[in-house]
């Protein structure tokens, strides 16, 4: 696909621009042999005058700065003169204060061109911090292939990563890979399970999935808090702290993605901790409500995972940046504490997301919907906005675990949930809860 028709594959309309033209010598700044020849043979090849165009454009009802990759000229390889082009895109983003789409499909660097290629992604790099810095969104979509500079920039820099199927993704491109590498790792699959990549989308759901994305990242959220999602079931108010545990612990009890259903008239995902781990028990993304965007971070009911309190932060701090409203659903029985897990900076991984929450400029929302596992569900709980179910419970440690430390039987187990207060209605009278949420129309 080339880079016109990429652009017509997902845009109503589009209006390219230009940067100013600079004087460059004919074989390039290192005076390459036969690279005149070469960008003149592209240039008759593609019709473009360079690897990369750019200009406004419509996707649905959504403007934004639209760029895309023209692989057939030298590879959708990175120069001097793309870089310009690339630079010249992200200002004009600044400028009109629109978000940035980027259509990726590029081979790297440019060897024809030395170190003055390669140093064109310092010059991307700035321009996307600056775009960033004026709280602004950029989406990447991964084209067929993206790897080298321009998926290290372009690409895995942009706050949400899609894919096409099938696409080659990595930093190292197909001729410089060790011998003997795993093929799949380089794929839009293989990237997206390691949680580089927010969703593999099939073409033809492109156009759709990215108005979506950039009518939740522009649209203009309405001042205050999340509202609170009430609860999904009727279960009473339980009579012991034992009781409160097992309702936590029922198999039939409503879970995150049940709540976020209801909450949502539509939600995409984002995946990942960008640092080559995903979490299947943690859900995470940006949703519409009433007309509004929330951004969301939800624990499943699992032992969550060093890279899900990654993920977390991740998106509380793209919230904060992009001015979005947050709501996180507490459900764990805490955080993993096997090898594997303090292997991956499992107290690391916490704190950051501690520290996300805390540093959030934007309201919080939490609803804790089952298990209130210790420091592991504390992490993602909003200090002063936590709301609790009939059918959740909130505790420094699981009862049996405080049996345990305190060297209590078995039997002292139950008593020891009682003496822990973590029934909803003890929470809310401890000051750790602001309220139980009753189910709808209650």
């Amino acid at each position: 696909m080339s880079a016109r028709d990429a652009v017509a594959a997902v845009a109503g309309r589009f209006t390219e621009h230009h940067p100013d033209a600079r004087p460059a010598a004919a074989d390039g700044p290192l005076g390459w042999s036969g690279y005149a020849g070469s960008r003149a043979r592209a240039v008759e090849r593609t019709g473009e005058e360079e690897s990369v165009l750019y200009g406004t454009a419509e996707v649905g009802d959504r403007e934004c700065v639209l760029v895309s990759f023209e692989f057939g000229f030298l590879g959708g390889s990175l120069g001097g003169r793309t870089g310009d082009r690339l630079e010249a895109a992200y200002a004009l983003a600044r400028e009109r204060r629109l978000p940035l789409v980027s259509l990726v499909a590029t081979g790297g660097s440019r060897m024809q061109e030395g170190m003055i290629a390669l140093i064109q992604l310092q010059r991307v790099a700035r321009a996307s911090a600056q775009l960033r810095a004026a709280g602004l969104p950029q989406i990447a979509v991964l084209r067929d292939p993206t790897t080298g500079g321009g998926w290290a920039t372009v690409g895995a820099g942009a706050d949400v990563v899609l894919a096409l199927p099938g696409a080659q993704i990595g930093f190292a491109g197909s001729r410089v890979r060790p011998a003997g590498a795993d093929p799949y790792a380089y794929t839009a699959e293989g990237q997206f399970e390691a949680g580089s990549v927010d969703a593999v989308v099939a073409p033809g759901e492109l156009p759709r999935v990215l108005n979506r994305w950039l009518t939740l990242l522009t649209a203009t959220a309405a001042a205050g808090a999340a509202p609170v999602p009430r609860a999904l079931s009727a279960t009473g108010l339980p009579s012991t702290g034992w009781d409160a545990v097992e309702q936590a612990r029922a198999a039939g009890r409503p879970r995150a993605g049940a709540y976020l259903d209801a909450y949502f008239a539509y939600r995409l995902p984002l995946t990942g901790d960008r640092c080559g781990g995903t979490d299947p028990g943690l859900l995470a993304g940006v949703g519409l409500h009433d007309g509004r965007p929330v951004a969301y971070v939800a624990q499943c009911g699992t032992a969550t995972r060093p890279a899900g309190y990654r993920t977390a932060a991740r998106v509380v701090r793209l919230a904060d940046r992009l001015g979005l409203p947050v709501l996180t659903l507490v459900d764990t029985p805490g955080a993993a504490n096997d090898a594997e897990a303090e292997r991956a900076g499992a107290g690391a991984a916490i704190a950051d997301a501690f520290a996300a929450v805390a540093s959030a400029g934007v309201p919080v929302t939490t609803l804790v919907i089952g298990e209130g596992g210790s420091g592991g569900a504390l992490a993602l709980a909003a200090p002063g906005n936590t709301h609790v179910t009939s059918d959740s419970y909130f505790s420094v440690i699981a009862p049996e675990l405080a049996a345990a430390i305190l060297k209590r039987g078995p039997g002292e187990v139950r008593a020891t949930a009682d003496q822990l207060r973590l029934r909803p209605q003890d929470l809310v009278d401890l000051g750790v809860a602001r309220s139980v949420v009753g189910p709808a129309g209650a």
